[in-house]
């Protein structure tokens, strides 16, 4: 059976614990809540950090302190720092890029968010490059992959990337079963090395996840920056309540999840 990849968005900008008071904020609960989420089974952790007033941050001191708290208490898992730019200044994006996560999320285009344009830049790209820091192409559109390949051939990233399809923000890119298959068909024709997954907002979180692994994905993403319910009815109570649905998932599709070493090596990382 080939791994998969278990990859959980402990925080994102959005969700505040008004909306879950699970969603981590401090430092602290970002360590916490990721140690769980990689004891239930997750390999790779997707990091915002936030300000005490839950606004999102751009904050290296607070990016610094997760990043060591994760590689002190969940051994091999995979640190992946978001340079997003949702509520924060576009100039500080990549400013944590120093501190060389194993990975950085990197948008090759912009689009419409429902209040905001989401702009992107390949400055980010160059900074990743210079730390030694693989890239996670986040498409939210499917412009976006000519954008990733464009960057191959200006040499800011190896031919093997890994890629993220976002499904289901309002105004962006629905979550629609056929749209994948464009998406995955486009992938495969530009950058046929390149590893991929990809993620369901809100309530389309479970059913990408298994049109994802009823195709082959590399890597399923949940967690409380996506989705804030275990279901219809109830919140859910912890990053690692969602991971381990996303474990059920990958197990019912005849896969199984990856260990932190096998998540490495299928995502080009060092031991």
């Amino acid at each position: 059976m080939n791994p998969v990849v278990v990859a959980v968005a402990i925080t994102g900008s959005v969700p505040r614990k008004k909306d879950n008071p699970a969603v981590p904020i401090l430092p602290s609960e970002q360590i916490e809540s990721t140690q769980q989420a990689f004891e239930a089974g997750a390999t790779l952790a997707h990091i915002h950090v936030r300000n005490d007033d839950e606004t999102p941050s751009s904050d290296s001191a607070r990016f610094a302190l997760v990043q060591e708290g994760i590689r002190k208490h969940c051994p091999g898992m995979i640190v992946q720092f978001s340079t997003g730019g949702r509520g924060r200044d576009p100039s500080a994006r990549g400013s944590s890029l120093y501190l060389k996560p194993d990975m950085a999320s990197l948008s090759t285009g912009s689009v419409n968010f429902p209040t905001i344009v989401y702009e992107n830049i390949d400055t980010l790209a160059t900074g990743m490059k210079t730390n030694g820091i693989r890239p996670e192409i986040e498409i939210f559109d499917l412009s976006h992959l000519h954008g990733a390949r464009r960057l191959i051939e200006a040499g800011l990233m190896d031919a093997r990337p890994h890629v993220q399809f976002v499904m289901g923000v309002k105004n962006a890119m629905p979550a629609d079963e056929h749209v994948l298959d464009i998406l995955l068909a486009e992938l495969r024709r530009l950058i046929p090395q390149a590893t991929w997954t990809a993620a369901g907002i809100g309530r389309h979180q479970a059913e990408v996840m298994d049109w994802a692994l009823a195709r082959g994905a590399d890597a399923v993403r949940t967690g409380l920056e996506d989705n804030i319910r275990i279901d219809r009815t109830r919140l859910a109570a912890s990053n690692a309540e969602l991971v381990t649905a996303a474990c059920e998932a990958v197990t019912r599709h005849g896969r199984r999840v990856a260990t932190a070493a096998e998540a490495r090596s299928l995502l080009g990382l060092a031991g």
